[in-house]
């Protein structure tokens, strides 16, 4: 900006000289608008050297920064600017702040269920076997095992076992049950139809023994171990 108006002020000093050195019967108005250019070049420099030489002028204007959504509100009258009052907290939030949860009462019940306890099955009873003789014939008799549960749970398995006084004497016609033998002892173990003793309840194994009728009487008789009765 300085350049430019030294640049004005040389040419209208040139413009001057020229106008003085020249024809003498120059118009006198034309003198007048030649200083009035002058005085015009000479004030707009005055007035940007005073600009430049006070920046502090042209200063923005520090504006305060904008309230906290805490403090929005009207300031009460006298109070400075730039400090806001502090937002009242309505009534209803006020109220709502100081309630607080009722304690459960003594005797009301929990309202958690207790976890449901695993409840085992039942061990099955020892099983109960009573032998006897139904009938006799020349050369054989039939006979009949009676297996009882006294228990509540029912007993899924058995082993009958019995034992005969020679191995000559052979076992047929066996119901209730599947047979398998090594010499004398004979062993019966259950069937579909036996394969589970109910509980407080009884099955039967009948079979026929063949060969003799005297001295035929078994000699032993287990159920799981445990001795039959009827063969005293």
């Amino acid at each position: 900006m300085a350049i430019i108006l030294l640049d004005r002020i040389v040419a209208a000093a040139a413009a001057v000289r020229r106008v003085s050195t020249g024809r003498g019967d120059v118009s006198r108005a034309t003198w007048v608008a030649v200083i009035a250019a002058v005085g015009v070049l000479v004030a707009t420099a005055v007035s940007v050297v005073g600009v430049l030489r006070s920046p502090e002028v042209l200063a923005p204007v520090t504006l305060d920064p904008p309230p906290s959504v805490g403090q929005v509100g009207t300031p009460a009258a006298g109070t400075p600017r730039g400090q806001a009052q502090p937002a009242q907290s309505s009534p209803a939030a006020s109220a709502a702040s100081t309630v607080t949860a009722a304690p459960p009462s003594v005797g009301s019940p929990s309202t958690a269920a207790p976890p449901n306890a695993s409840t085992a099955p039942p061990t099955p009873s020892a099983l109960a076997a009573e032998f006897a003789v139904e009938d006799n014939a020349l050369l054989s008799y039939g006979a009949a095992v009676t297996i009882s549960n006294p228990g509540p749970a029912p007993s899924a398995r058995w082993t009958l076992t019995v034992t005969l006084p020679r191995e000559s004497l052979r076992v047929s016609s066996v119901q209730g049950a599947q047979v398998s033998h090594d010499g004398a002892v004979w062993t019966f173990v259950p069937d579909g139809g036996t394969g589970q003793v109910p509980g407080s309840a009884s099955v039967r194994v009948t079979f026929r023994v063949n060969g003799s009728t005297v001295g035929a009487t078994p000699t032993a008789c287990t159920i799981d171990g445990v001795a039959c009765g009827g063969l005293g």
